[in-house]
C-alpha cells in the first residue's frame, strides 16, 4: 500500500511537472471552455444552458484520450515496465494510477468550472449536485478505462493518436456538447450512442441539471460504468510488458468488446 501511495503522488505530481500532461489536464480544458463561453455563449443560446455539462464532459475527453495512452506507450517502448516487472509492481497498480490520477485532476477542473460558468457566463448551476458527482465519476471513469485500453493496445504513439481521435472528434461532433442530440437523425442519435460522450451528456441533463434526457438517464450511467469497467478489465488482459518479450500475444482486436456496453445501450435503454 505504501508503495502503491508513492507511486500515484509521482504520476500526480507528474501530471503538473510534464508540459504535455499538464497542458491536456488543465490548459487545453480551460482554455477551451474560456473560448468557448466567450463566444459560442453569444451565438447559440442554447449552448450557454449545456455550458457547464458540456465544458467538463470535452474536459474529461482531452486529458483521458488526449492525456492518458501515449505515456504507456512511451513506457512500454522504453523498458519501464520491464523494470516494473522486476521489483514487483502488480500490472493493476500500473494501469489504475493513471486513471485515478486523472480523475483527481479532472476534479478540480470540474471544480473550478462549475463555480466560474454561473458567474461570469449566466450558466445555470447543477440542480442536484449528487447526481451530478455520480455522473462525473461515471464519465471520467468510462473515459480513463477506454484510454487505458487504447495506450495497451496501440503499438507507438502515432496510433494512441488515431485510436483517441476515432473517439474525441465524433464526441466533439455528435456527443451534445455542441447542439442537443435530438437535432441528429434518428440513425445517427443511435449512433451517438456508441460514445461516452453522449452518455455523459444525456445523464448531466436528466439527471444533474434539471433538463430533459433524450433516453434513460439512468441507463446512460449504467452504460458508462459498465463500458469502463469492460475497456479496463481489457486492458489488464491485453497488457504487455515489452514490445517484444512482454508476454503472451493477444489479439488487440479484442479490444472491441469494450463497446459491448454501449451496443446493449442502444437497444435497452
Amino acid at each position: 500500500m505504501k508503495a502503491f501511495t508513492h507511486h500515484f503522488a509521482f504520476m500526480f505530481r507528474t501530471g503538473i511537472r510534464n508540459k504535455t500532461l499538464l497542458m491536456m489536464n488543465y490548459l487545453f480544458p480551460l482554455g477551451f471552455y474560456i473560448m468557448m463561453g466567450l463566444i459560442m455563449a453569444g451565438i447559440n443560446p442554447f449552448f450557454r444552458e449545456v455550458i457547464v455539462p458540456a465544458m467538463i464532459t470535452f474536459a474529461v475527453l482531452a486529458a483521458t484520450l488526449l492525456g492518458i495512452p501515449d505515456p504507456l506507450v512511451n513506457a512500454r517502448e522504453n523498458g519501464i515496465y520491464r523494470s516494473y516487472k522486476v521489483n514487483g509492481v502488480p500490472t493493476f497498480s500500473i494501469l489504475v494510477i493513471p486513471i485515478l490520477t486523472t480523475m483527481l485532476h479532472l476534479s478540480l477542473i470540474a471544480i473550478i468550472i462549475v463555480t466560474s460558468a454561473p458567474l461570469f457566463f449566466d450558466a445555470p448551476a447543477p440542480a442536484n449536485w449528487l447526481n451530478f458527482l455520480v455522473v462525473f465519476l461515471a464519465a471520467a471513469f468510462a473515459c480513463s478505462g477506454l484510454s487505458v485500453l487504447i495506450g495497451v493496445i496501440s503499438s507507438s504513439s502515432r496510433m494512441t493518436v488515431l485510436w483517441s481521435q476515432v473517439v474525441f472528434l465524433p464526441s466533439m461532433m455528435v456527443g451534445g456538447m455542441m447542439f442537443p442530440l435530438s437535432m441528429l437523425p434518428e440513425a445517427a442519435q443511435k449512433a451517438a450512442r456508441l460514445i461516452p460522450a453522449t452518455h455523459a451528456m444525456n445523464a448531466f441533463n436528466g439527471l444533474a441539471m434539471g433538463a430533459a434526457a433524450d433516453f434513460s438517464a439512468w441507463g446512460s450511467v449504467a452504460t458508462l460504468v459498465l463500458g469502463g469497467l469492460a475497456a479496463f478489465v481489457l486492458a489488464l488482459y491485453l497488457f504487455r510488458w515489452g514490445s517484444h518479450n512482454g508476454g503472451a500475444k493477444r489479439s488487440p482486436l479484442l479490444a472491441g468488446l469494450a463497446l459491448l456496453p454501449y451496443i446493449a445501450g442502444i437497444w435497452l435503454i
